[in-house]
């Protein structure tokens, strides 16, 4: 028996030297050292032999179960060396080839929209001015003009933290009563933007968060025909001179008189059609003086200093330039959408 076990043996290393690729090792493995191979089939044989001869047989057969799972392992060892050798060659790199072009990433098409009406309004010089996100009751709604219990809070869905009289901002206005705390009696001329929430449905016109750029301009003398040419002003940077805008009475607590502003984008297209719900006019912001309330809350003496204040929603303005038709797009992370701009 031990001449059959050799002969096994050198068979096996034989075959072994022959295996030329990782699956017919892998069959090697099985057929020979597995649990069903012929090496491992011979220790079954043990019970044949006369006693006195089988610990030399056990012997013999642990001795070549080590030396054929060491030249195995050698024989594996040079296999993925080949293997890797062969890779290698077939994915060279030509350093002769002309380069590819790295992809590079893009500004989102709101960040776009955002730079562009803070570089208007900084040509006007209005300086940007920055507030938070989680604010108090009192200074996102009491401070302007809108005390507990006013009918005027339902026109902002509100997200309210835990924490009693602390909230998620529904507007950037709060931004106007720290503006003024910080800069009084000095005129201000300012934006403030940021992102807004308020807990509403959403649609292809409407999102539960958003961002506003808010407008505040403090100071002697300042008229309601200040606004308007300001305004004015803006929209034929944003739009293009020749186009058409209006303003159209509407009312804000914080603001008086107050005022939305349209602009006039036609009726050629049905996209035009849509975005204008017919009539050609679409609102871009809301506007207003800013009511003595609110300049007394701040600091300011409304019989010495006046103001006017406006708040646009960046979205809004994007989807009219760009022909954009759902608003929730922006925050989709879309790629085919994001790769247009």
């Amino acid at each position: 028996m031990l001449d059959t076990l050799e002969a096994i043996y050198q068979e096996s290393l034989a075959a072994l030297r022959d295996a030329a690729s990782s699956a017919e090792l892998e069959a090697w493995r099985q057929a020979t050292l597995g649990r069903k191979g012929s090496v491992q089939l011979q220790t079954r044989r043990l019970g044949e032999l006369p006693t006195e001869e089988r610990p030399a047989f056990g012997r013999r057969v642990n001795e070549i179960k080590q030396a054929l799972q060491q030249a195995y392992e050698e024989q594996a060892a040079r296999l993925r060396a080949q293997d890797l050798e062969a890779q290698m060659a077939s994915e060279a790199i030509d350093v002769t080839l002309p380069g590819r072009k790295p992809w590079r990433g893009r500004l989102h098409p709101a960040t776009q929209t955002l730079r562009q009406i803070y570089r208007i309004w900084g040509d006007m010089g209005f300086q940007i001015y920055r507030s938070r996100d989680v604010e108090t009751d009192e200074y996102n709604f009491e401070l302007l003009n809108i005390p507990q219990h006013h009918p005027a809070r339902d026109m902002w869905d509100t997200f309210h933290t835990t924490e009693p009289g602390v909230l998620l901002r529904t507007h950037t206005s709060p931004g106007q009563i720290r503006a003024m705390h910080e800069y009084y009696p000095e005129p201000i001329r300012l934006i403030v933007p940021g992102m807004c929430y308020r807990y509403e449905q959403q649609t292809a016109r409407s999102e539960f968060q958003f961002n506003q750029v808010e407008g505040l301009a403090v100071g002697k003398n300042i008229t309601l025909a200040d606004l308007k040419g300001t305004l004015a002003e803006f929209a034929r940077r944003m739009y293009g001179a020749d186009r058409a805008i209006r303003f159209r009475a509407n009312y804000f607590p914080f603001t008086e008189p107050s005022a939305e502003m349209d602009v006039y984008f036609g009726l050629e297209t049905e996209y035009d059609r849509r975005l204008t719900k017919g009539t050609g006019w679409l609102e871009i912001l809301g506007c207003g003086m800013v009511h003595p309330t609110v300049l007394r809350n701040g600091g300011y003496d409304p019989e010495i200093y006046s103001g006017f204040a406006f708040g646009m929603g960046p979205e809004r303005i994007a989807m009219a330039k760009y022909g954009i038709e759902d608003i929730r797009y922006f925050w989709s992370n879309d790629l085919r959408f994001l790769e247009q701009f």
